[in-house]
């Protein structure tokens, strides 16, 4: 880890860089009706007056959590709060009815439009990047087990620091991203580097939450991927390693025993195959 990342990847540098990624990529769309705005907010704040009432939750304890929530703003960091705490029952509830591969969370820090690469690709990467050589390899297919044809495969991962290209300094803009393109029976060879198990950013509010409530800040290393197919549900997921020891502890609650890999090791690093199984669109299914 270089001293120039150290100091210079905070919490509110990172907040403010996803926090701004997301009203760039994410804002918009369709409209919630406002029956179903109300009845979602009347429940949340019904669970919070509840909360209150049963723990008899006192005026210090109530001024502490307006702070916070106003220095979660301050520091950027809502994206993160989500992401890390409440995306993953988002991700189960959506994913639900789904019979291929299992998802999770996307996270904070996905970033569209990566460059595009052949079934046989190598990452972006750095002269000399750090890390163990890891070869990622399988096929995409339908439930009924076709193969699907130049499935898109969107991939991303921190560097062997625990960082991520546009979000933490001094990393060039694609590093360890990618858009791969599969063969025509669905097959795709990526060459990068093994990620490192990270802490997601402490030194601002979510930090502050983490050291208050006595949790841990870890996420184990993973693979971010986004995988699609002509006709099919796109799965978004993150692939892990065994024998990390916070896949079990997980601060996002994002790990799955499906999500688990079962790397070999090969001469100067190692390689793993995992094949993707997509749903047909809904609009499809008869």
């Amino acid at each position: 880890m270089s001293v120039d990342q150290t100091i210079t990847a905070t919490a509110a540098a990172s907040g403010a860089n996803a926090t701004q990624r997301f009203t760039t990529d994410k804002i918009g769309g369709a409209q919630t009706p406002p029956e179903r705005v109300s009845e979602l907010a009347r429940e949340v704040l019904a669970s919070v007056h509840k909360t209150i009432r049963d723990h008899n939750v006192t005026y210090d304890e109530y001024n502490a959590l307006k702070s916070w929530l106003i220095m979660v703003g301050q520091d950027g960091e809502w994206p993160l709060f989500l992401d890390v705490w409440v995306e993953h029952v988002v991700e189960e509830v959506a994913a639900q009815s789904r019979e291929g591969s299992k998802g999770t969370i996307e996270g904070p820090y996905y970033v569209p439009d990566a460059p595009e690469l052949g079934f046989e690709s190598t990452l972006p990467t750095r002269d000399n990047e750090a890390g163990t050589p890891l070869l990622f390899q399988g096929q995409v297919r339908g439930v009924d087990g076709t193969p699907l044809p130049e499935a898109v495969l969107e991939i991303w991962h921190a560097d062997a620091d625990g960082f991520y290209s546009q979000f933490a300094p001094g990393i060039p803009e694609w590093n360890l991203r990618g858009t791969v393109t599969a063969d025509t029976e669905g097959r795709f060879h990526i060459h990068t580097v093994k990620p490192a198990p990270y802490q997601i950013p402490t030194d601002g509010a979510c930090g502050k939450l983490i050291s208050a409530a006595g949790w841990h800040p870890w996420r184990p290393a993973h693979l971010h991927l986004k995988v699609a197919a002509a006709g099919h549900q796109q799965v978004t997921t993150q692939l892990y390693f065994p024998g990390d020891s916070h896949n079990d502890d997980d601060v996002a609650n994002a790990v799955k025993p499906e999500l688990i890999l079962a790397p070999t090791e090969v001469d100067g690093g190692q390689q793993v195959t995992y094949d993707f199984v997509l749903d047909p669109d809904v609009d499809d299914k008869s």
